[in-house]
């Protein structure tokens, strides 16, 4: 897909939640994103290890206010905030997200379940909330595709 592509798909809350990035696609769907105004949330998970490594990932990526208190819960109450980042759709780009996944796949499968309920959240008010997970299929074959 082209950024004019993505640009059409993003603004769709219905479909919007964890899926897998296409190869090569995070500069496009950048493009698309900051075009909406939606900040495009990088989170390298290349050095990510064990639960805590990833919560620490994402709530530095996200800019996590002082309160988030690193746990599954605290996770979740972020995700459904975001006050401290308004804007009318979030796109969070988990990149390298291999080694999470296969070290811990409960761990990785939480965190998936957790963003897509926030999505579900933030779609109830019309506001589409993306996770594009930069992984090989094999990882985690379940993953939706993004289309």
């Amino acid at each position: 897909m082209t950024a004019p592509q993505f640009h059409l798909l993003l603004p769709r809350a219905e479909k919007a939640g964890p899926c897998r990035m296409p190869f090569a696609a995070d500069l496009a769907l950048e493009e698309a994103s900051e075009s909406l105004d939606y900040p495009f949330l990088r989170v390298d998970l290349s050095r990510v290890s064990d639960r805590e490594g990833f919560l620490d990932a994402i709530g530095k990526a996200l800019s996590f206010p002082d309160w988030y208190g690193h746990n599954w819960d605290a996770l979740a109450d972020c995700l459904t905030d975001m006050s401290w980042l308004a804007a009318d759709g979030y796109v969070i780009a988990l990149e390298n997200a291999d080694g999470f996944a296969t070290a811990h796949p409960t761990d990785f499968a939480m965190a998936l379940s957790i963003l897509q309920d926030a999505a579900d959240t933030w779609r109830e008010d019309g506001v589409p909330f993306w996770t594009l997970v930069g992984a090989a299929d094999a990882t985690a074959p379940w993953l939706r595709e993004l289309e």
